[in-house]
């Protein structure tokens, strides 16, 4: 057995911190005048741009994804840690580094054995506790909703913001006098020119000036610096927002999505396709961008489906409709972890209880009564490491009443207690 999950709710949730060095690989993409317009390394400032008058509709979009966050939450709690290059660990990985490290040959889940061949200065802290750091995460999201009400949270790490009615409201408010010129934040994607008449880049620009604005609210607030990407939907806002890291934004015009969609080296590096359609895709030859856009849609209907060869299809063109989604508060809780096989039951459910222990003090912290509780394992194979079991059942209603009471650790664990054998959970932790 490798892993062990429980959770009150019906699908599992995990959230991971991605890499902060990513795009940079793909693309060779020429900078723009402007700069980021955000503390750090960066210095505010930018170019002008006249506004015509009018309006038309179209979205703008801004991902907005925090540097190394795991790292910058532990700097942020011990000062004495900035400017050392430093790992954040969970069992014999480094899962994210700071650029300090970063520099010195460190990587994203590099062996902690490895990462100190490379680099015998690194600091490391454990972060097996996610407790501060998703604390943190939704101070984010709570500050970006000041600036738009509509944000869909994407893992601890990123936040979609739609802007499209921040955007509108800020163009109706300017006067006459003002619209002479307006001064943009960022990079611009690929050089590309600037159509002063093209509405859709003046709202774009406009947008750059606001998630420069966030960006800048994050670091005074909470001392956190993050990297934005402005676009006209989430897939490619998703995509230029790595283009220049650490702590600098990039807006990206509807001409050159293209040329960034393009620059991927593979399907699989485009957001909205998994692992899994990544193979079936392959299997059917596909592996660039290209080859995805110039596959027959009728093949690709029969072996993927109709909505999901449609889906990904257009997302190659740089399409994607899809709204950002307020997310609300978390619809399920869910603790994980992965670990050498279990030798006994005994240690099987000593893990179990750990996680519990843990996933009961986030549903009592946060009041509302859970309905289901689900387990989840990972038995131990040597060939598929995708493999995983899970039996749920209904929390009893007396149960969910005592939540919330001095009592409600005893009555919840003893709940999951006597179900044990009820779900199966003795069966599947034999081999």
């Amino acid at each position: 057995m490798e892993q062990l999950g429980v959770e009150p709710a019906e699908e599992a949730g995990r959230y991971e911190e991605e890499d902060a060095a990513q795009a940079m690989e793909r693309v060779e993409a020429g900078e723009a005048d402007c700069s980021p317009g955000a503390p750090g390394p960066e210095e505010p400032g930018g170019l002008t741009w006249l506004v015509p008058e009018g309006s038309s509709s179209s979205r703008v979009i801004v991902h907005v994804d925090l540097d190394c966050f795991y790292a910058q939450v532990e700097m942020i709690s011990n000062p004495e840690l900035k400017g050392k290059p430093l790992g954040v660990q969970q069992k014999y990985l480094v899962v994210t580094c700071n650029y300090e490290a970063r520099k010195l040959g460190v990587k994203k889940l590099m062996n902690v054995r490895d990462a100190k061949e490379k680099c015998p200065q690194l600091v490391l802290v454990n972060g097996e506790d996610l407790t501060r750091y998703r604390e943190m995460s939704y101070k984010v999201t709570e500050l970006l909703e000041e600036f738009s009400p509509v944000v869909e949270r994407l893992g601890f790490d990123e936040n979609f913001v739609d802007l499209t009615e921040m955007v509108e409201k800020r163009l109706q408010q300017l006067q006459s006098d003002e619209l002479s010129a307006l001064t943009g934040s960022g990079h611009v994607y690929n050089n590309q020119y600037i159509n002063l008449h093209d509405i859709v880049h003046i709202r774009l620009l406009v947008g750059s000036q606001i998630a420069a604005e966030m960006r800048e609210a994050m670091y005074n607030q909470l001392g956190l610096t993050g990297c934005a990407g402005v676009a006209s939907n989430k897939l490619l806002a998703k995509l230029v927002s790595g283009i220049f890291k650490p702590n600098q934004q990039t807006v990206l015009l509807p001409e050159s999505s293209q040329v960034l969609i393009q620059s991927l080296s593979h399907v699989k590096e485009m957001p909205g396709i998994g692992y899994k359609t990544a193979k079936r895709l392959e299997a059917l030859g596909i592996s660039s961008v290209l080859d995805l856009q110039t596959f027959s849609p009728k093949i690709l209907e029969k072996e993927l489906g109709i909505s999901v060869a449609q889906r990904i299809q257009k997302l190659s063109f740089g399409e994607d409709n899809s709204p950002v989604t307020p997310s609300g508060p978390p619809q399920s809780f869910s603790e994980e972890d992965s670990f050498k096989k279990c030798s006994s039951e005994v240690e099987a459910k000593n893990k179990i209880e750990e996680l519990l222990a843990s996933l009961l003090n986030r549903v009592c912290q946060d009041g509302r009564k859970p309905h289901t509780i689900r387990l989840i394992i990972r038995r131990y194979s040597s060939e598929n490491h995708c493999s995983r079991e899970s039996r749920q059942c209904p929390i009893p209603s007396h149960v969910i009443q005592k939540l919330g009471t001095e009592n409600e650790r005893q009555s919840y664990g003893g709940f999951f207690q006597r179900q044990r054998n009820k779900l199966g959970f003795s069966t599947i932790w034999k081999n």
